[in-house]
């Protein structure tokens, strides 16, 4: 017997596959022979018995005649799937049988479960044709409930919004402040430049009427030096 964890697709097309059989069986019974009719791919289902503990899921499925190496079980979270096969003893003695209601064959059973599981700390064996599965149920995640407050959403908008205008308007000052500023910068460098030609200026006013004078004194006979 082994333990894997379940594939639900690959099931469902095992399922699928199974009931094509079926309905091609009613479809043609005269594929059908020997002293008892039966139809030989038909899956039969075994009996099972669910039981919830405050810690477990217990699952009992009747499984008689079948060795443990003839099954297939697989778990998932909410699920249990399990498949094996009950070969039919084979015989050519038909004398003195009625009736046969014994089933053979390969079967499958999908078991969903109550509550999901810790699918890989599953434990299991068989005993007397019963296997058991015990397996601990998942902790359930809390169902947290969240109140919608559409007052508080459009006060955060508002809030956003006005901070928004708020950061523009502190911008637009910003970008004033260095526009005058610069302003006031030339300003003052122009000012400077205009004082520092002024004085240039009167410096060479200056500097010629010294020449003029000189020259003045020098036609008439004056000396500069000793005036």
């Amino acid at each position: 017997m082994s333990l894997i964890h379940w594939e639900p697709l690959k099931e469902l097309n095992t399922l699928r596959q199974q009931m094509n059989r079926l309905f091609d069986e009613i479809m043609h019974p005269e594929s059908t022979q020997g002293i008892f009719p039966k139809m030989d791919n038909l899956a039969w289902n075994p009996a099972i018995e669910l039981k919830e503990t405050d810690q477990d899921i217990i699952l009992k499925i009747q499984v008689p005649g079948i060795d443990a190496k003839d099954l297939d079980i697989q778990v998932s979270e909410n699920a249990v799937a399990i498949a094996g096969e009950y070969e039919e003893e084979k015989t050519s003695d038909t004398k003195g049988y009625y009736r046969s209601e014994f089933s053979y064959g390969k079967f499958q059973r999908i078991v969903p479960l109550p509550v999901n599981v810790k699918q890989e700390q599953v434990a299991a064996n068989i005993k007397d044709g019963i296997v058991t599965l015990t397996i601990p149920k998942a902790e359930k995640s809390p169902r947290n409930v969240v109140k919608v407050d559409l007052s508080v959403q459009e006060k955060a908008r508002e809030a956003m919004a006005e901070e928004r205008l708020h950061q523009e308007h502190l911008q637009a000052n910003m970008q004033e402040r260095a526009t005058e500023e610069l302003a006031r910068n030339n300003t003052e460098h122009i000012d400077e430049a205009a004082r520092a030609a002024m004085v240039e200026k009167r410096l060479h006013q200056e500097h010629l009427e010294e020449t003029m004078h000189t020259r003045a004194a020098k036609e008439v006979g004056i000396d500069p030096v000793a005036k």
